[in-house]
């Protein structure tokens, strides 16, 4: 069993072994520093399960709509299938106590005007 050749961490998923190089973690940081930035701005800590909701809630955002639950956790259980519905649910309801996003009457989460004005300094070029 232990000589088989797929079970060394020679032959260990890239992913794992980009994590032994610094710049793999720097590129990680800045990729999600807009996203602390406005987790922090709201009060909230950073979290995986919050990382991969406003993601969700960006690529959204990016064809000018909102996303419901279903589809929140849809984007979530594409990467980390461990994360439940529940889960999911929770973190919006979260987001939205502390005014991050908002419930549309169409059922469909979206950005608050604040969380917004954050993002668009983010992408805006300096």
């Amino acid at each position: 069993m232990f000589n088989h050749p797929g079970v060394g961490a020679v032959n260990a998923p890239s992913a794992f072994r980009a994590a032994n190089n610094p710049l793999a973690f720097e590129f990680d940081r800045s990729a999600n520093a807009y996203i602390r930035g406005l987790l922090r701005h709201f009060g909230l800590r950073t979290s995986l399960i919050r990382f991969k909701v406003i993601n969700a809630l960006v690529v959204a955002g990016r064809d000018g709509h909102g996303i419901g639950v279903n589809g929140v956790h849809a984007f979530v259980e594409s990467s980390s299938p461990e994360l439940s519905f529940v889960s999911v649910r929770e973190v919006l309801k979260r987001l939205g106590e502390e005014g991050l996003i908002v419930l549309g009457s169409d059922k469909t989460y979206r950005f608050s005007s604040e969380a917004m004005e954050l993002l668009q300094q983010h992408t805006d070029p300096v």
